[in-house]
């Protein structure tokens, strides 16, 4: 049926709307796309309803711009009111679609794979290297934002008790677990190359200190991260703020809970969090179809 409705939409473009040939073009490749999400995911045209149309404009999210995919949900209304007209549908699932404004994309985050790769890619024979590993231990272990990191004093660490505190959005301080592997980078860091940076800029308090003894600065410790997301082959730019989303993922991935989860990232709302469970649902559709006998 789909192959036989498809071929019809096209032509009910050209002849009946008498759209331009890359118009037509354009939004038979767009319904082409989801005609083959549909097939990977095993639904067929009658299985197409509204929880379908919003796993795929996620999808969609995680590899495209806003403007991209409002194209192709565009193109998806289109094919959906025609499949109704001409009775191959019952029900239309893109009339009870929300605004575009409403939909919110995947975060982007790394594997746990990449994230080893990134946290073993700096120089430890260098100053330089080892607060670099610090950092990124330490944003990765924790979850912080940037301008967390950065604001970070020697004070708001508990070495002992394995915790850190750090004041998030409207000044709300939180307390979050710190791993071995951070605690350990920043010991390396505290005797190896702080000394060397503080001497620099004795009265300073924070503790991620630039060479020339100021603190490091959210611009400066991005191009790092970009830095190092280059050197380990990641094909889109990294940010900070991907390792935050990978941390949260990785804790959603092994079971954490969700609330949990909501406190060490210092949100306010759990509908905030809630994103994260898209990334771990998909995660175990694509398990479960790789792996399950009758999948």
């Amino acid at each position: 049926m789909e192959e036989n409705a498809f071929r019809n939409y096209v032509s009910y473009l050209a002849v009946e709307r008498g759209l331009a040939r890359n118009t037509v073009d354009a939004y038979g490749r767009d319904v082409r796309d989801f005609l083959a999400f549909l097939d990977d995911s095993h639904r067929d045209l009658q299985q197409a309803d509204r929880e379908a149309l919003l796993e795929y404009i996620q999808r969609l999210y995680t590899r495209l711009s806003a403007r991209s995919v409002m194209r192709k949900v565009a193109a998806l209304r289109s094919f959906f009111r025609f499949l109704l007209l001409d009775g191959y549908i019952s029900h239309d699932p893109t009339e009870t679609l929300e605004s575009p404004k409403t939909w919110r994309s995947l975060p982007k985050y790394l594997t746990v794979e990449e994230v080893d790769q990134l946290l073993q890619e700096p120089d430890l024979g260098k100053p330089q290297g080892i607060r670099d590993r610090a950092m990124l231990e330490v944003l990765y272990a924790a979850g912080l934002r940037v301008s967390e990191l950065v604001r970070l004093k020697l004070s708001d660490f508990n070495f002992d008790a394995g915790f850190l505190r750090t004041l998030g959005k409207g000044g709300k301080e939180r307390i979050v677990p710190v791993g071995d592997s951070a605690i350990e980078a920043l010991s390396a860091y505290l005797e190896q190359a702080y000394p060397k940076y503080k001497s620099k800029n004795p009265t300073t308090p924070f503790l991620f200190l630039s060479q020339k003894g100021g603190a490091m600065t959210r611009q400066n410790f991005w191009i790092l991260v970009e830095k190092y997301g280059r050197r380990i082959g990641l094909a889109s730019r990294l940010s900070p703020h991907v390792l935050r989303h990978s941390f949260a993922t990785h804790l959603l991935e092994n079971g954490a809970d969700l609330r949990a989860v909501q406190l060490m990232l210092g949100h306010v709302d759990i509908s905030t969090t809630q994103i994260y469970t898209h990334v771990t649902r998909e995660r175990l559709k694509k398990v479960y179809q790789k792996y399950h006998p009758r999948a």
